[in-house]
């Protein structure tokens, strides 16, 4: 691919601990690879030997969730340790709001080094964006507003640049290299990692669609982008240990919802965009050499708003003063083997709202024409509180996951402002079959659980009306 040279600017940050021992951490996530799309969760069909032996060497999840069933509010999560809901993420193209306080921005404070790469998908492109990148803790970022396709255009803090190259393996080079300057450096760094793949349309290139010959075009394209994207972590694993960092390097992988059409939920129920199974379970796998020092496999529940408790408690630093309501809680005891189930209930809400369209291409191209006239336009206003959202009225399907134990909060479709109730035990029924809400052994647990479900949402809708941030 076409070589581009980094300048990253480094500032020193005083510390009560020396920032020497402190764990790095890379990010990766895929856009739209289902709980089946993969090898070692039993694909007859697709190739992924890297995160099959990830899955052998680390810490892999069988009950991993994005926080929400689509692209946008799941990696809003990541970045705040909340339900997206809070601060109006609801749907694709949605954003972030500039209050809240982001991974990145904790770390970057603490000294770490912060850099994004790939689909961002959750603020602007551009430089002054108030949920761009650069407004939202990152130091260096080479970025797509969505997903994105072979040699792809990205935005580097703000400028518009060509690449060359598949799409995956064009990402992680550009995120070795940077690594590689942020090793040489007296500080840990956070690399996140959002691939565009396997998000449609599928392109995959000769190399990786050969694999996939006896299948129909359509299936072949999609099985090969997987594949690439599995080869470029692959790439991404040796150049850390390359690099001599990986032993104390936290690579945490996962995906942002569950399948598409042409994906696999592994037989779950529903696909992406819905709250069963389906829709929200996630293949994900963290490696940690210097920790995870060998293969274990939990079926304990965790999801996406986990990332950044866990990274802050791994890192040493305090929540910030002003830190809002985290609904995500630290993994740390889960991966040092010592959790016996999670204490913390997982709320998820879809609201009903329209999803925002946003063609990364083009978009890119309309700024680089802006910059080549030497007429770059400000950026929009986004993430503003710009209503009030009743707190008498709860639309939408939500669900509230404790232990076992999944809770669905259904709207009738014929009957606005109804709801019926469902209730499936994940350990005994994943496909969420056998609805358990007539038997009258469960009825505290299930008047337990609404009430459980029910507060949560009270609480995010203050939040979602800016009750956080007075």
């Amino acid at each position: 691919m076409k070589r581009i040279f980094i300048l990253i600017l480094f500032t020193t940050v005083a510390l009560a601990k020396p920032l020497a021992g402190r764990p790095n951490f890379i990010l990766c996530m895929a856009d739209d690879q289902g709980w089946g799309d993969t090898g070692y969760n039993g694909h007859p069909v697709l190739k992924t030997p890297v995160m099959d032996e990830m899955s052998r060497t680390g810490l892999r999840f069988d009950r991993f969730y994005a926080a929400a069933a689509v692209c946008s509010p799941t990696r809003g999560s990541v970045m705040t340790g909340r339900h997206p809901n809070r601060f109006g993420c609801f749907a694709w193209g949605h954003t972030l709001r500039p209050q809240e306080i982001t991974v990145a921005e904790a770390l970057q404070k603490a000294g770490y080094t912060t850099a994004h790469f790939g689909k961002w998908h959750i603020g602007s492109m551009r430089a002054d964006g108030a949920a761009s990148p650069g407004n939202s803790g990152f130091d260096d970022w080479f970025s797509s507003p969505n997903f994105y396709e072979n040699s792809p255009l990205f935005s580097h803090n703000g400028k518009v640049i060509e690449t060359d190259g598949e799409s995956s393996h064009v990402t992680t080079d550009l995120a070795l290299e940077w690594i590689a300057k942020a090793a040489k450096r007296d500080k840990p760094f956070l690399a996140v990692i959002w691939f565009g793949n396997p998000h449609s349309p599928h392109v995959a290139v000769d190399k990786y669609k050969k694999m996939y010959a006896d299948h129909p075009d359509g299936a072949a394209h999609f099985y090969g982008e997987i594949t690439a994207m599995d080869a470029a972590l692959g790439e991404l694993r040796n150049g850390i240990r390359k690099l001599g960092v990986a032993d104390n390097t936290v690579l945490w992988y996962c995906s942002d919802n569950g399948a598409i059409p042409k994906g696999s939920t592994g037989g779950l129920r529903a696909r992406k965009g819905s709250l069963y199974e389906g829709g929200i379970r996630v293949p994900a796998i963290i490696e940690w050499p210097a920790r995870i020092k060998s293969n274990r496999i939990t079926a304990k529940n965790a999801n996406t708003s986990d990332i950044y408790p866990t990274l802050l408690e791994l890192a040493g630093v305090a929540p910030p003063n002003n830190q809002p309501v985290l609904d995500g809680t630290s993994l740390v005891p889960l991966l040092d083997g010592k959790a016996k189930r999670r204490e913390k209930p997982m709320g998820f809400w879809t609201y009903p709202t329209q999803g925002r369209g946003r063609k990364s291409r083009a978009m890119l191209e309309a700024l680089r024409q802006e910059q080549l006239a030497g007429n770059q336009q400000p950026a929009e206003p986004e993430g503003q509180i710009d209503r009030q959202y009743p707190t008498n009225r709860l639309p939408g399907h939500a669900a509230w996951i404790d232990g076992d134990y999944k809770l669905h909060r259904v709207p009738v479709k014929k009957n606005k402002g109804a709801f019926t109730y469902e209730l499936y035990h994940l350990g005994n029924d994943p496909k969420e079959t056998n609805n358990l809400l007539s038997g009258a052994k469960l009825a505290k647990r299930v008047a337990r659980m609404k009430t459980g479900l029910a507060a949560w949402q009270s609480s995010v809708v203050n939040s979602l009306n800016g009750g956080d941030y007075r």
